[in-house]
């Protein structure tokens, strides 16, 4: 799929408009006059601006339990190992805004974290400790009572109809995107390539283990991911063809992901493993399970 604006080039425009202190409930309830920068203040979403020239608004989902609501907090104010967790799953964010998720005494039940990665937003919501428990859906403005999508939206591969349209051929990358692969990696083969909405590839190879590599909007290289190292045998497999927990897991962490593919692993004969690369809200990850479908890490691919 090919976004009709650069994430990168409205990068510097990104603005979270919402109020300091913000209630919040279990049940949607925006309004569909609802404009970026007049969310409801007892409305479950965190609005961000895109664009102040535009209609085109993001919206981030999040419902908070019943007598809590949200305080806005600085980047300092959070707690030390939500920052070690942002540093090291998005490596050279910004920060846009923090907010804790307390009760009217002050108990603090959770914290949201909105960062600029890549040029996209991505909000992570983390529970009163600081433990990471998911990656925040997000919705245009049209799309906050239906399943999240419409046709040339930004999120437009959630279409269940219809998955795999950002799904790129070889011949269809750039001169430059193929001539880096074959002098860099000429002994790459591929599996899967992808043009996300900002315009910018990721494709799957495998050569000595499996490899995501990842090019900008303008077909110029950015960075080479490992997502699983030489020795054992993968296989592509199935989104059905993975543990009901690991699916659970997925649907639980990443609400209205999109699927891309899935790999099993195995060593002599011996299942390892499953590792699945999907897409959630623009931002690809690869997801890690053992054999029996536990979770075991994540890595954030672009």
């Amino acid at each position: 799929m090919i976004r009709l604006l650069s994430w990168l080039s409205l990068a510097c425009c990104f603005l979270v408009v919402i109020f300091s202190v913000e209630s919040c409930n279990k049940e949607m309830s925006v309004s569909n006059s609802t404009s970026s920068n007049n969310t409801s203040s007892s409305s479950p979403v965190i609005g961000i601006a895109l664009d102040s020239s535009t209609n085109d608004s993001i919206y981030v989902i999040q419902p908070c339990p019943r007598g809590y609501f949200r305080d806005s907090v600085t980047a300092t104010a959070l707690p030390a190992n939500i920052t070690a967790y942002l540093d090291s799953n998005y490596n050279g964010f910004t920060f846009l805004r923090g907010y804790e998720i307390k009760d009217s005494t002050g108990n603090i039940g959770g914290y949201v974290a909105i960062i600029n990665y890549n040029g996209k937003p991505v909000a992570v919501l983390f529970d009163g400790t600081g433990a990471f428990v998911r990656v925040l859906e997000q919705r245009e403005r049209g799309d906050l009572y239906n399943d999240g999508w419409h046709r040339g939206g930004r999120f437009y591969d959630r279409d269940p109809n219809e998955r795999g349209r950002d799904t790129i051929s070889l011949r269809a990358l750039p001169a430059s995107v193929l001539s880096y692969m074959s002098a860099n990696y000429p002994n790459d083969s591929l599996i899967k390539a992808y043009i996300s909405f900002d315009s910018s590839y990721i494709i799957i190879t495998e050569d000595s283990g499996l490899n995501a590599t990842v090019f900008n909007h303008a077909g110029d290289f950015e960075k080479r991911v490992k997502l699983y190292s030489p020795g054992p045998v993968a296989q592509q497999v199935d989104q059905t063809a993975l543990p009901a927990n690991a699916q659970t897991y997925l649907t639980t962490t990443y609400p209205n992901y999109v699927f891309e593919k899935a790999f099993s692993f195995t060593l002599n004969g011996v299942l390892q493993g499953y590792i699945v690369v999907i897409d959630s809200n623009n931002t690809k990850y690869e997801v890690e399970f053992d054999a029996s479908g536990n979770f075991i890490g994540a890595i954030t691919i672009w």
